[in-house]
């Protein structure tokens, strides 16, 4: 599978646009990141806890955007975007999507 967030593929010809693929997973944050992320406040620097976190999710995200494109028999998905918003206090939904193709 061939992932871009370009709207195409250097030598390659897109036959045909299949539609949207998507893949999302909603994370909470828990009390042992919490902990350490408030000490970090405290002394400054970097809440690497939840950079894990966000880069975990970003990846199941792109993940389950794939498999979604597979499912309707992508071989490619182009013009990929990544968006985050908040569900409820403390909790986030990361959403990936992007336009599934078959390419030549």
């Amino acid at each position: 599978m061939i992932l871009t967030t370009t709207e195409n593929i250097p030598g390659r010809e897109i036959l045909d646009v299949l539609g949207i693929a998507r893949g999302s997973t909603v994370r909470a944050r828990n009390i042992g990141r919490d902990f350490f992320a408030g000490l970090k406040n405290i002394i400054g620097g970097e809440l690497s806890e939840y950079t894990k976190l966000q880069a975990e999710s970003r990846e199941q995200a792109l993940q389950r955007m794939v498999e979604d494109g597979e499912r309707i028999g992508a071989d490619a998905i182009i013009n990929i975007r990544i968006s985050t918003s908040v569900i409820t206090q403390g909790a986030a939904e990361i959403l990936a999507y992007g336009t599934a193709v078959k390419i030549k």
